[in-house]
Formats: structure tokens, sequence, C-alpha cells
């Protein structure tokens, strides 16, 4: 079983940054996607950014690209998520996740098998 832990969310001004972190722990995989998911009250979640674990390919929402830019650690199992010039639309819960075969669609919340907790962002105007 894997285990997801997210941290850093926080509150932060307009423009500011953040840095979201990804904790995995469990057992090893040969070929995944880890993503970053996001919910507002109200609203659908959405895919943000996903990582290839091998190659590092990133994909990014097009709300995002250019401001968000998604990395990994492999020797500590981590993921992260660097937000700058961020928005009050941004202001959601951030989910990380993980898809065991990456062969499938990164984008869809459905195809993710492991879940974390969420972390809470709020960017105030």
């Amino acid at each position: 079983q894997v285990q997801l832990v997210e941290s850093g969310g926080g509150l932060v001004q307009a423009g500011g940054s953040l840095r979201l972190s990804c904790a995995a722990s469990g057992r090893t995989f040969s070929s995944y996607i880890m993503g970053w998911f996001r919910q507002a009250p109200g609203k659908e979640r959405e895919f943000v950014a996903a990582i290839r674990w091998s190659g590092g390919t990133t994909y990014y929402a097009g709300s995002v690209k250019g401001r968000f830019t998604m990395s990994r650690d492999n020797a500590k199992n981590m993921v992260y998520l660097q937000m700058n010039s961020l928005k009050p639309e941004d202001t959601a819960v951030y989910y990380c996740a993980l898809e065991l075969d990456d062969r499938w669609r990164y984008y869809s919340a459905g195809e993710y098998d492991y879940w974390g907790q969420g972390t809470q962002v709020t960017v105030s105007s």
C-alpha cells in the first residue's frame, strides 16, 4: 500500500509563491506517475500537474503553465509543486495522487490509485 502526505499549503498574497511537498511511502514502483490536483468549494477536482517518475516528464494544466513547476526527488520519494505568481483563483485544496500505470490518462482524477489528504492553499487579493 502507498501512502501520500502533502504539506506546504498556507495563505499567501496574490503574486506570491508557495511550494507544496508530497511524501510517498510504501512499496517501490517501476513505472508510475504522480500528479497534483486541486478542488475549490463547489467545483470538481481538476488536474494541475503530473510527472512521470521514470524520466521526469512533466505535464501542466493550461491555467498554471508557466507559473507552476513540478519536480521530484527520487532518493527521498518526494514530489514538489513550486507555485509562483499565485492568483486568487488558485485557491483550493491541493491533492497529491499516484497512478500505478503511467500509460493511461494522467489528467484524469479517476485514473489515480492513491491520494493524499490534501493541503489548503489560499491566495488573497
